[in-house]
C-alpha cells in the first residue's frame, strides 16, 4: 500500500498514531530514496515532539532491521555478544573492551556508528589507525569474525541502510535526543548481528544525548524491552557523563589512551568501566570468573594483540598500535590554564565536547571531515586540587581561525571553588529485565 508522506508527517505532528503498515511503507520508501531527507526531516521532528507508543515503536524498529540484509552467526558456537553505548564525550570504551573480551573466548560482531552532534563516534576513532577500514561488506565481516573473534565496522551497504541514511540526519536536524529514534537506531544495528546477549551503556548527564536521568533510564527500559522481545538477553547501565570519560578527548589520542588500558595503564574511570563492562559481558555468555579472566588477558598482552590483530584484518598499520607515538597529532598546541588555586567542582563535558567537534575532532554538518589529530588532554578533572597557572587541559588543534573562536568557550568548561567536592558515581545503576 502506498501513503501520502505528507499525511503521515501531520499524523505524528498532531500527536497521532502511525500505523505498522504506513511505518514500514515510510521507512521503504525512505530507503530507496522515494521520501527525501527533507521529509525524513520533518517526521523525525515530529517524533521528538510527540513520541511514539509500544506499537509504533517496535513497528519502526523491525522496519529499520529489515531494511536490508540481516546476518546470521547460528553456525558459530561461541556466544555472540556485544555492546553499545549512547554516546558521550571521551568514551572510547568500545576499542579496548571488545579485543579485551574476544581474548576471554567472546564472539564480539561489533557495528559501531561515527560521531552525533558533541559525543564521538567509534568509527572516526578508529579511522584515525592509518589504513584500518571499518566499511565491510558481509562475507569480510565475517571472515574476520571468524578469524579472530571480532569485528569493528560499520552497517555494510546492504544492512540496515535505513538507519544509515537516518543517523546522519539526526545529526544534522537537531533530531538526535529523541527516546524512539535512538532506540530503535542502536536496536535495529544490534539484532541485525545475531546476537545471543547484548550489554548497553546509557551515558546520562551534562555531556551526553539524553541529559536527564529519568529519560535516561526510560531509554534504557525501552531499549532492555526491545532485546528481550527479540529473544536476546539485554543488560543496560546508567553512567555518568558530566564530565568527560578518560583524559583524552578527540579521536587519535582516544586511541592511544585505548592502547593504554589494554596495557594496564589507562587512566582509572575508563578501567574500571571497562573491567565492569566486560565482566558482565563474559556473564551474559555464562563464563564465571570474568574479573580474572580479564586480568590475566591484559597482563599476559593476549589483550593487545586481539587489537593489533583485528588491525590488521581491518586493513590498518598495526605499527601505532605497538607504537602510540606514531598517531597523527595536529600540528598546534596551546595550554588552557586555571585562573586561580582550588577545587575542580565542573569540568563541563557537554562544553568540552562542543569545543572539540568545532576545532575538527567531529561534524556539525553530514559532510563535514574529521581531523583526526585534533584532541584536548584533560589535566584537571572534578575533585582535583589545582593552583593559579596550573593546566587544566592541553589542546592540539589545526586551524588557528577555530582555536581563537573557541579558546574562551573551552576554558568555560572549568569552576573552581574554595570546597572541595566528591565526584559522582561513575556507575549510577543496572537495568535489565528484573526491572522494567
Amino acid at each position: 500500500m502506498t501513503h501520502s508522506v505528507i499525511d503521515l508527517i501531520e499524523t505524528k505532528r498532531d500527536g497521532g498514531v502511525l500505523s505498522s503498515n504506513a511505518i514500514e511503507w515510510l521507512i521503504g520508501a525512505y530507503t530507496d530514496g522515494s521520501v527525501p531527507d527533507y521529509q525524513m526531516s520533518a517526521m523525525a521532528m515530529a517524533i521528538l515532539l510527540n513520541g511514539m507508543n509500544n506499537e509504533e515503536l517496535a513497528a519502526w524498529t523491525e522496519a529499520m532491521l529489515h531494511s536490508g540484509e540481516v546476518m546470521d552467526f547460528s553456525d558459530i558456537a561461541a556466544a555472540k555478544i556485544d555492546k553499545h553505548s549512547t554516546g558521550g564525550v571521551g568514551d572510547k570504551i568500545s576499542i579496548p573492551l571488545v579485543p579485551l573480551v574476544a581474548a576471554c573466548g567472546i564472539y564480539v560482531p561489533m557495528i559501531s556508528g561515527r560521531g552525533l552532534g558533541h559525543t564521538g563516534g567509534t568509527l572516526d576513532k578508529l579511522e584515525s589507525i592509518p589504513g584500518f577500514t571499518t566499511g565491510l561488506d558481509p562475507d569480510s565481516f565475517r571472515r574476520v569474525l571468524v578469524e579472530h573473534g571480532l569485528v569493528l565496522a560499520g552497517a555494510s551497504e546492504t544492512m540496515i541502510p535505513a538507519d544509515r541514511k537516518l543517523y546522519a540526519l539526526r545529526n544534522a536536524t537537531g533530531t538526535v535526543p529523541s527516546i524512539p529514534l535512538i532506540s530503535s537506531s542502536i536496536m535495529s544495528k544490534k539484532l541485525a548481528e545475531g546476537l545471543d546477549g547484548l550489554l548497553l551503556d546509557v551515558k546520562t548527564g551534562s555531556g551526553a544525548t539524553i541529559k536527564d536521568l529519568d529519560r535516561s533510564r526510560a531509554l534504557a527500559q525501552t531499549m532492555v524491552g526491545i532485546g528481550a522481545s527479540h529473544g536476546v538477553n539485554t543488560v543496560a547501565f546508567l553512567t555518568s557523563m558530566e564530565q568527560p570519560l578518560g583524559d583524552e578527548v578527540g579521536n587519535a589520542n582516544e586511541i592511544k589512551e585505548s592502547i593504554d588500558v589494554l596495557r594496564g595503564e589507562g587512566p582509572d574511570d575508563v578501567t574500571e568501566l571497562t573491567m565492569v563492562f566486560g565482566e558482565t559481558m563474559l556473564g551474559l555468555a555464562g563464563i564465571d570468573g570474568g574479573r580474572e579472566q580479564l586480568e590475566e588477558a591484559i597482563e599476559s598482552g593476549a589483550a593487545l594483540q586481539k587489537l593489533i590483530d583485528v588491525t590488521v584484518a581491518h586493513g590498518g598499520d598495526p605499527s601505532v598500535v605497538e607504537d602510540p607515538t606514531l598517531l597523527v597529532r595536529a600540528p598546534h598546541e596551546a595550554v588552557i590554564d586555571a585562573p586561580h588555586d582550588g577545587y575542580v567542582t565542573r569540568c563541563d563535558a557537554l562544553t568540552i565536547g562542543v569545543s572539540a567537534t568545532r576545532l575538527g575532532a567531529g561534524r556539525e554538518r553530514k559532510d563535514d571531515i574529521v581531523d583526526p589529530g585534533v584532541g584536548i588532554t584533560l589535566k584537571a578533572k572534578l575533585g582535583d586540587h589545582v593552583a593559579k597557572g596550573d593546566p587544566l587541559a592541553i589542546v592540539r588543534y589545526g586551524d588557528q581561525s577555530k582555536w581563537d573562536a573557541q579558546r574562551d568557550n573551552l576554558s568555560s568548561a572549568w569552576t573552581i571553588s574554595d570546597q572541595p567536592m566528591v565526584p559522582p558515581d561513575l556507575i549510577i545503576e543496572k537495568v535489565d529485565v528484573t526491572t522494567i
